[in-house]
């Protein structure tokens, strides 16, 4: 009978240890997936044309320039890294934010425009942009389905 309950016991804690190295191995697995792509990097420059510059290096994503001419934001340049929600912004408003798997999709809204860095494609007011390095994105002040100029450098 002590050898039962000794044998029971060792059972148990071995159980115990397993579901323990498991649990580890797992969110370690979760964090390194969440974290490894890294956060969206923007660059927000205000001015009488103020303009974003956004970066994902992992993703090869570097220098997409949206402008938008006819609107002003004062303030100093700004670089803001989207790694955890609810971020302020030096001009416009966070709509939304997804970051639980890096980069994420974050959602802009600016002089009521609606921007979308997601990691497939860029979208401004609901309209697919591919992401093209170095690429120069107008959003001018015009009606809903006339906002969007591109042009590349």
């Amino acid at each position: 009978m002590v050898n039962e309950g000794r044998s029971l016991r060792s059972l148990l804690l071995g159980a115990g240890l397993a579901a323990l190295l498991f649990y580890a191995a797992g969110f370690g697995l979760n964090e390194h997936l969440r974290w490894r792509r890294g956060p969206w990097e923007v660059r927000f420059e205000p001015g009488t044309e103020p303009r974003l510059i956004v970066n994902q290096p992992r993703l090869g994503i570097s220098g997409v320039t949206l402008s938008f001419p006819g609107e002003a934001a004062e303030g100093p340049a700004t670089v803001v890294r989207f790694e955890t929600p609810h971020q302020t912004i030096p001009f416009g408003s966070v709509k939304y934010d997804d970051l639980t798997y890096l980069p994420g999709v974050v959602t802009l809204d600016l002089f009521g425009h609606e921007i979308e860095l997601l990691p497939r494609t860029l979208y401004v007011n609901r309209e697919a942009i591919p992401w093209t390095n170095a690429n120069r994105v107008v959003v001018a002040r015009k009606a809903a389905d006339e906002r969007v100029q591109r042009s590349d450098r």
